[in-house]
């Protein structure tokens, strides 16, 4: 089984999409198997990561934009790929050291989650986007 899952972002961060995964893995879903969730784009990620307290998505979006600045940041002098404004290529290294594809056990209908963990893409680019994702389910 598959389908795809629209992810509206604001700017750089993270945005978690489970309750949508959830639901579509419990209609689609009885018995065992594996879910399988990849970001059909290269200046995004998947992160799953916790959800209970919303400072822990601010700290790692500002922990990775100290990481990787913007192109016009002094350290970041040595990218030639600047044309497309200075958060796209820092964006493509962000989803370069970030997972791009997921793999999550699947039981009784559901996500194997721990208690905390929500499932999100991580924006890295400043503008909007809409982010497809796709979802595979195996047996």
């Amino acid at each position: 089984m598959q389908t795809s899952f629209d992810i509206h972002t604001a700017g750089p961060g993270l945005y978690e999409f489970t309750d949508p995964v959830r639901r579509w893995v419990s209609e689609t879903q009885s018995g065992p198997g594996l879910l399988t969730l990849f970001v059909r784009h290269t200046s995004a990620s998947l992160l799953i990561q916790e959800n209970a307290d919303p400072e822990v998505q601010t700290d790692l979006t500002a922990f990775f934009d100290r990481l990787v600045p913007p192109s016009d940041h002094p350290t970041m002098g040595y990218l030639r790929h600047t044309y497309e404004g200075p958060d796209d290529m820092p964006a493509h290294i962000k989803a370069a050291m970030m997972p791009v594809s997921l793999s999550i056990p699947v039981a009784d209908g559901a996500p194997l989650l721990g208690t905390w963990q929500g499932i999100f893409v991580f924006e890295h680019r400043r503008a909007p986007h809409t982010r497809q994702v796709v979802a595979h389910l195996t047996r």
